[in-house]
């Protein structure tokens, strides 16, 4: 099994990166088209979490590099303002983690 790693990336109309003035009917539709190409590059796509009011979208995806994420955007020329590897840090977590004080 590949180790799959954890991205977020990020789309903003007034950079270009978001459609304006989407529907949810379009989203809806452009995004099946998305997944067909994440799941061709073996990118799982977990959730997106879209603005379409304010035209912004952040999706988070796991995928086995950062190149298979760029390349199923790229499948279905959808631009991005960012995709950047990350970690998902709880309230839980941090408390795990804390070292006691002595």
């Amino acid at each position: 099994m590949t180790k799959m790693k954890l991205y977020v990336d990020t789309h903003d109309c007034q950079n270009g990166t978001f459609p304006a003035g989407l529907s949810a009917e379009q989203f809806r539709d452009f995004y099946q088209e998305f997944l067909r190409a994440c799941d061709a590059q073996g990118v799982v796509q977990m959730r997106a979490h879209i603005g379409l009011e304010d035209g912004r979208a952040y999706c988070f995806c796991l995928a086995p590099s950062i190149e298979a994420v760029q390349r199923a955007h790229q499948a279905v020329h959808l631009p991005y303002d960012a995709i950047t590897q990350v970690d998902v840090v709880t309230p839980g977590d941090m408390f795990l983690t804390r070292t006691p004080s002595t």
